[in-house]
């Protein structure tokens, strides 16, 4: 059973002075049980309308929209006490600690004291429950929002931009958990990110929007596909003078390591041959797929 299901959404503001906004134009979207679910689009496709729609901040114009197959905004009773949310910034009491913060929030929701010490364990924050939030760094703060998200052992983990403003170390820490969290067999994580390169190594499958509708959703790796750079990696036993030939060619070639890449190559048999002309046989020649960036640059253009 799908845990997301969207069928023909709409969603336009009506602002006083100011032309209708269209946010959310005819959205289907499937999000299937298990692993993470990147929610990808550039500024203003309609991302953060979809999440607020789905858990009833705002109400759709007109389609349906899905939880754990119970029609929302009407069920959400029902279907909330299985579903954890981060929803930009996470605010907390700034003077009280970790801890006690989420003591507050498992007090209201009716949640057993010994799992707080779980989630802070789970995030990474065991060692500073006991500090103020005051002190907390922004990817803490983050971090502690998951940990609060996580309370009620959600089966559906809805989080829009948790890397927002972390610098390196954060995003590697916040990279690592959501790996851990989609993993744990679980809980679906569904994740708005506008960091790409963060996406595509923690993600399992992948939906981009572009004005408020799906260019395409899948398996991250079905996704790269769809796109083709033209260029190749080469893997030969003597590189240098591989490179030698090619580079006399007129070929580009770039180093990958232990192998080079070739760009733009219209004609891969053709570059085999003129190796092979020249004493020099491959052990491997592979088409380098796009990356994500690419892709959704690509994609959000033509729409």
């Amino acid at each position: 059973m799908p845990v997301i299901e969207i069928r023909a959404a709409h969603k336009t503001y009506h602002r006083r002075g100011k032309p209708d906004e269209k946010a959310v134009d005819g959205l289907d979207l499937v999000v299937e049980g298990g692993g993470v679910h990147g929610f990808l689009g550039p500024n203003g496709s309609g991302k953060t309308t979809t999440i607020r729609m789905l858990l009833g901040l705002v109400r759709a114009g007109s389609g349906e929209l899905r939880l754990f197959d119970r029609v929302v905004p009407d069920a959400l009773p029902e279907v909330i006490g299985d579903i954890g949310a981060l929803v930009e910034t996470p605010l907390f009491f700034p003077t009280f600690s970790g801890r006690r913060n989420l003591e507050l929030l498992a007090m209201t929701a009716g949640v057993p004291k010994p799992r707080i010490d779980e989630v802070l364990d789970t995030v990474g924050l065991l060692d500073r429950a006991g500090d103020n939030v005051k002190g907390y760094s922004l990817g803490m703060k983050q971090r502690l929002g998951i940990a609060a998200a996580l309370l009620k052992k959600p089966q559906l983990l809805i989080l829009d931009e948790p890397s927002n403003g972390l610098d390196p170390a954060g995003m590697v820490e916040m990279r690592g958990l959501l790996r851990q969290l989609g993993s744990d067999g679980r809980t679906t994580v569904f994740l708005s990110s506008h960091l790409l390169g963060e996406v595509e190594q923690v993600c399992d499958h992948v939906t981009i929007l572009a004005r408020g509708r799906c260019v395409v959703s899948g398996r991250v790796a079905d996704v790269l596909a769809t796109r083709q750079t033209g260029d190749v990696r080469v893997r030969l036993d003597d590189p240098a003078a591989g490179k030698a030939v090619l580079d006399a060619a007129g070929f580009t070639v770039t180093s990958m390591g232990d192998c080079w890449r070739v760009h733009g190559v219209p004609d891969a048999a053709a570059l085999t041959r003129l190796l092979a002309d020249h004493g020099h046989y491959l052990s491997e020649l592979a088409p380098i797929a796009a990356d994500l960036e690419t892709v959704f640059l690509d994609l959000t253009r033509e729409a």
